[in-house]
């Protein structure tokens, strides 16, 4: 079972909130950020609130608000890339940052379900970053790792390593859960033990 994170106190919500639904599709959303330097890390576990949809992060972009606005070099005679910014505060308003997640599963009745919801997030969704107990309990079972596998991203592979190694310190056991991710993805990829090898060697601890 999974509690429901609309249980935790407003406060704590907020300062985990990193961003806004943007763009939605069945298998993947782009959410963006608040602050420009604000996007969660490549195969970190997010969640969408209202309906509780999971996924992990698997691009993050920084581009101009204002696509007929290039970003342009700044720094010819700058000291250090700090000046940059603190002689430029205007970038700050020029810039966005938008992360991809691809959906890993949702909550419903009270528990976790590793497979896609009946409807994507909706747009103007919250997305908060997942805390530690949050992802303990998430991944305690790893049928998300069909999912990431097979998403379509030409780095899947690098999505689901760094998902896995994003995931293994929230555990008590983090060899254990090591361990279990690697027997789960013997399963998925028996017919492809060169992709094996290759996830493998991106988790191996």
């Amino acid at each position: 079972m999974v509690a429901s994170p609309s249980a935790n106190g407003s406060g704590q919500l907020m300062a985990r909130r990193v961003g806004e639904v943007v763009e939605s599709t069945s298998t993947s959303f782009v959410a963006q950020c608040y602050q420009l330097e604000g996007a969660p890390a490549l195969g970190g576990l997010v969640r969408t609130d209202s309906p509780d949809i999971y996924g992990v992060v698997g691009q993050v972009t920084t581009e101009p608000l204002d696509s007929a606005r290039p970003v342009l070099a700044r720094g010819e005679d700058a000291g250090s890339e700090e000046d940059v910014i603190r002689d430029n505060p205007q970038l700050a308003r020029l810039l966005t940052s938008r992360f991809e997640v691809f959906i890993a599963g949702h909550v419903e009745d009270g528990a976790a379900r590793q497979y896609l919801p009946p409807r994507p997030p909706r747009v103007h969704s919250f997305v908060y970053s997942c805390d530690v107990d949050e992802i303990a309990r998430f991944t305690g079972s790893l049928d998300l790792l069909r999912l990431l596998l097979n998403c379509g991203a030409p780095h899947a592979d690098e999505i689901v390593g760094a998902c896995i190694r994003q995931a293994a310190p929230a555990h008590q056991e983090p060899e254990a859960f090591l361990l279990l991710a690697c027997k789960t993805m013997a399963v998925e990829l028996s017919a492809d033990v060169a992709r094996l090898n290759s996830i493998l060697r991106r988790v191996a601890p």
